[in-house]
């Protein structure tokens, strides 16, 4: 199933690698580049495809088949235009990623940035051993840490090709304050921390990884947290407020187009929140 709006196929060649080093200059231009936005459905994921678009890449995004993520992907390929797609892919499901590569190299014959933004989360008070049940800790590392893994290892292979690769993976402070939705979304994302790392190393030079740390965003990816969450939150915040979708889709944007000589870090984009 895909809600698309794609152009004849672009297998414009990727820049040799002698022209992306010293003398690059900034803002960089995405100008002939396609990017992925895996869980652009979601909040952050749509913000983060418009950006991307704004300054020049063709964005491809990926969503869940349920009917309200395929409605809001088809909202959001319908905004972007003529040149960008929608497609179904589960982050657990390697397959169904493997089909997504295929399909992204026949299209546009190249990808450049890749941006991991699917994610999941279900409260549990970290005092509350019982009810951190081991399906539910499966499940946490399943999609948001080996599902992160397992987008990167499928589209490795596209990224190194473009000679200019990028990764961005989404974090949270809660990997390091051990302060978040639940002890095991905590450690997914301690994980997540530790992978870009490990392979800023490994795919470089080719393919530069970072990750984007937020605190507490305004969107409803943790479910019940309403406005007086927010408000104690924004209080006790240095920058006294919370985040919101586009303090992260600018973060992760200037990934692509203002740190093209950074590599295996994490930034935070938390307000402050974590001093």
């Amino acid at each position: 199933m895909r809600t698309d709006a794609v152009s004849p196929r672009d297998h414009s060649p990727a820049p040799p690698a002698a022209a992306i080093g010293r003398h690059s200059t900034y803002p960089r231009s995405l100008e002939g580049k396609v990017a992925l936005v895996v869980g652009g459905a979601g909040a952050i994921g749509a913000e983060t495809s418009r950006m991307l678009k704004a300054a020049g890449a063709k964005v491809v995004i990926s969503h869940l088949a349920a009917e309200k993520d395929t409605a809001a992907a088809a909202a959001l390929v319908a905004e972007l235009g003529e040149g960008h797609a929608a497609f179904v892919a589960d982050v657990v499901d390697t397959p169904s990623l493997v089909a997504l590569r295929d399909t992204i190299a026949a299209r546009y014959g190249r990808l450049d940035i890749l941006v991991n933004a699917a994610g999941f989360t279900k409260p549990v008070p970290h005092a509350d051993l019982d009810a951190l049940t081991d399906e539910l800790i499966d499940r946490m590392l399943q999609v948001n840490w080996r599902g992160q893994f397992a987008t990167i290892r499928t589209f490795a292979p596209l990224l190194r090709a473009s000679g200019d690769g990028l990764v961005v993976n989404i974090s949270s402070i809660a990997a390091f304050t051990a302060v978040g939705s639940s002890i095991a979304y905590c450690a997914a994302k301690a994980g997540i921390d530790v992978m870009t790392k490990a392979l800023g190393r490994a795919l470089a030079p080719e393919v530069r990884v970072l990750a984007v740390s937020p605190g507490v965003v305004d969107t409803e990816f943790v479910p019940g947290r309403g406005a007086d969450f927010n408000d104690k939150v924004s209080a006790s915040t240095p920058l006294k407020r919370i985040g919101n979708a586009q303090d992260i889709a600018a973060a992760i944007t200037a990934c692509a187009t203002m740190l093209g000589f950074s590599t295996g870090h994490t930034i935070q984009v938390d307000g402050g929140r974590a001093l």
